[in-house]
Parts: structure tokens; sequence; C-alpha cells
């Protein structure tokens, strides 16, 4: 018997994920970060144990979707209907804020404007995996804080959409009408299923009978064809799979379906996310952060705190407390998972320099390794504003269910 080439890294990369999981556990850090410690370590910049980017980068888009896919069920229409200020108002307001700021910046060095909205899309998104983590090992999805900052990152995840539209515009590329009339017409109908959800709770989902329901085989593969079924179709409508996969969850949650379904697809989210965070460590090149090292920090703890600032006026104009606000803001201040994918286009549309995209890179994850710390000392001292209990202000790191 031959032994198949893979079998090496496939073995390492388990070990290496199991091993800094543990590790971080008892740490009492998100297992997010620990993914994307084991992707740098297995990355070429160190082991190299997995040469195969374009492979893991297409596994990892997977667990984007089924993220997407579970966070839509943990959503209530009415409850985003009911918030729609703080999702709107906050995520234009942040997105306006960071390109403002960037372009004042921009100003003194003559960057173009497409790079400006560029580099101000990608430091005003924030981490869904990272914050829904978060929220959900405290038990504070459904607190005043958490629910604020859910809304803020549904509306963020959608605003990805007109974001790579902008750049693309901006950087010169030709959008045909064919594919544009296919967007809008994909959008009408999106938003004819949200709120047909709205009209109509408690529904039936046709496809999904009682055998699907009795055999737990089954079970697996009805709760696929719901999770990447809404994905494909508004993929062929030129729309985010990631979205699709959202408005798939909200259905599945209004159908009351949502426990099965959860139950039947929660190894397949933990596998695909943790691929995920791990082609996304691999991206980082070590050897580009120790050369630029001052740089990376100063520009990560810049953002870190400018996004907190910006978010904690944000919500503070909404009515909340200071306390809620900074807090909130603290959490949604790493920069997320989606701004990688806005640093691609960019490379690939010439706005930026593959030199940009490595500063952008590690930027954005040195902000995700510190996330944990900085809202941990962000808790404590929102904790005065009386918003925040003290005993759980105590806590220095994030606790597990």
């Amino acid at each position: 018997m031959h032994m198949d080439p893979i079998m090496p890294a496939l073995v390492a990369s388990i070990v290496a994920i199991l091993g800094i999981g543990l590790l971080f556990h008892a740490l009492r850090q998100p297992n997010v970060i620990a993914y994307l410690v084991a992707g740098i370590i297995l990355g070429p910049s160190l082991l190299g144990m997995i040469s195969d980017q374009q492979v893991l980068d297409r596994l990892g888009q997977f667990g984007v979707v089924m993220l997407m896919f579970f966070i839509g069920m943990e959503v209530s229409p009415q409850k985003l209907i009911s918030k729609w200020q703080v999702a709107l108002l906050g995520t234009c307001l942040q997105i306006g804020v960071s390109i403002s700021l960037i372009s004042l910046i921009g100003y003194f060095f003559n960057w173009p404007l497409v790079l400006c909205v560029l580099l101000g899309f990608i430091v005003s998104l924030s981490s869904t995996a990272v914050v829904l983590n978060l929220l959900q090992t405290r038990n504070e999805l459904e607190t005043t804080h958490g629910q604020n900052a859910l809304n803020v990152l549904l509306a963020q995840d959608i605003a990805v959409i007109p974001m790579l539209i902008a750049i693309s515009v901006l950087s010169g590329e030709k959008i045909s009408a064919g594919e544009m009339t296919m967007q809008i017409i994909g959008g009408v109908l999106l938003i004819a299923l949200c709120a047909w959800i709205v009209i109509r709770p408690n529904f039936r989902i046709p496809l999904i009978g009682k055998a699907v329901k009795r055999d737990h085989e089954f079970q697996v593969f009805g709760a696929l064809l719901l999770c990447f079924g809404l994905a494909l179709i508004t993929g062929l409508f030129s729309l985010s799979s990631a979205l699709g996969a959202f408005v798939a969850g909200m259905v599945v949650s209004a159908a009351k379906e949502a426990k099965w379904v959860h139950h039947s697809l929660e190894p397949f989210k933990t596998v695909f996310v943790a691929l995920f965070f791990v082609s996304v460590g691999m991206l980082v090149d070590i050897s580009f952060i120790i050369d630029n090292w001052s740089k990376v920090f100063a520009l990560a703890l810049m953002v870190l705190v400018l996004n907190t600032a910006i978010n904690a006026t944000v919500f503070r104009l909404l009515g909340e407390s200071w306390g809620d606000s900074i807090y909130t803001g603290s959490i949604l201040a790493q920069i997320g998972e989606f701004s990688f994918i806005l640093a691609a286009v960019g490379v690939s549309s010439a706005v930026i320099t593959q030199a940009d995209y490595q500063l952008a890179v590690a930027v954005i994850v040195v902000s995700l390794l510190a996330s944990p710390f900085f809202i941990s000392h962000m808790r404590r001292y929102a904790s005065h504003e009386q918003e925040i209990p003290a005993e759980l202000a105590s806590d220095t790191v994030f606790k597990e269910k």
C-alpha cells in the first residue's frame, strides 16, 4: 500500500489545529484565533506543510457560506426591522467616517480616490465570525449591545456587494448591463422573500418532508440543500453566495426548522470555518511583518482605537449609553474576514500593489489576534458606565459555555 502524498499535510494540519486550539481554549480565547495561528504556522512562511493554497481557499469559502447560514438562523426579521436605524445608520456612518478619515490621510500622500475608498471599505468591516463567537460564548447575543452589534454586522455583510461594485467602477472595470440587471432582479427577489417571511411566519418548507426529519442521514443532505441551494441561486444572479445563505438561514428559522438543521450541519460548519481561517493565516508573510513590524502594529492599533471611537460615537448618537456604546464599539473594532476579499479585489484591479496587499493582510490578521485582549480591556473600562455588570467585566478573556 502506498501513502497518499497529502496525508502528512492533513495529519499535521489536524494536529496543529487541535494542539493550538487546546492551548487557546486553556487561555479562554476564541477558536477562530487558534485557527488563524495554525494557518500561520502551517503556511509557507514557517513550516510550509500545505502548498495548495487555492484548494484551501475554495474550501474556506464554504465556511463563510455556512457561517452566514447559521447567523441567519439566529436572526429574527421582526427584531431586524425594529432596529433598522442601528443597522442602516450605524453601518452607513461607520463606512462614511472611515472613508473620510482615509481620504484625509490620502490627501497628504496624493492617493487616488479609488485607493482611499478601498482602504475605507477594508477598515470599516468587522469580523462576523469573531464577534458571533464572542457573543455566543458569553451568552450576550440577546443583550442590547449584542443585538446592536449583530445588526451592524449583518448590514456590513450585505454592504460588501455594493462595495465590490463600487471598486470595480472606480478602478475602470466595465460591468455589463446584463450583469447589473441580474443583480437588481436578484436583490428585489431577496427583499420580496424577506418581506414574505415577515408577513407569513411559521410556514412549512415544501421540499422538507417528515421522512427527511426522521432520518439523520437525510437530515444532513436536506440541511445542506437548504444552505447551499439559495446560495447557488443568489450566485446565479451575480450576488454574494454568503448573502443567499444568510437569507436561507432566516427562512429556516421562520419555518421553525432551525433545531434539526443546526444539529445536522454544526460539524460541517466547524470544519469549513476552521479551514477558512487557516487559509487566511497562510496568507501571512512572517518575514514581511518582521521587516515592517512597527508599521503593521501601529496601523493595527490605530484601526482598533479609531473603529472603537467611531462605532461608540455612532451608537451614542443612536441613543445608547456610553457604557454600551464603548463596549459595542470595541466588539466591532477589528477588521473582518470579508476585508480579505476586498483587498484581493484591489490587487486584481491594480488598485494596490502586492506589497500593499501584504501590508493589508498583516494589519487585518494582527487586529484579529489582538481583538480579544483589546475587547477585554475596553469591557472593564465600559463597566464603569453601569451598563456592563462589574462581575462580568472582571473576566479578562472570553469564557466558553
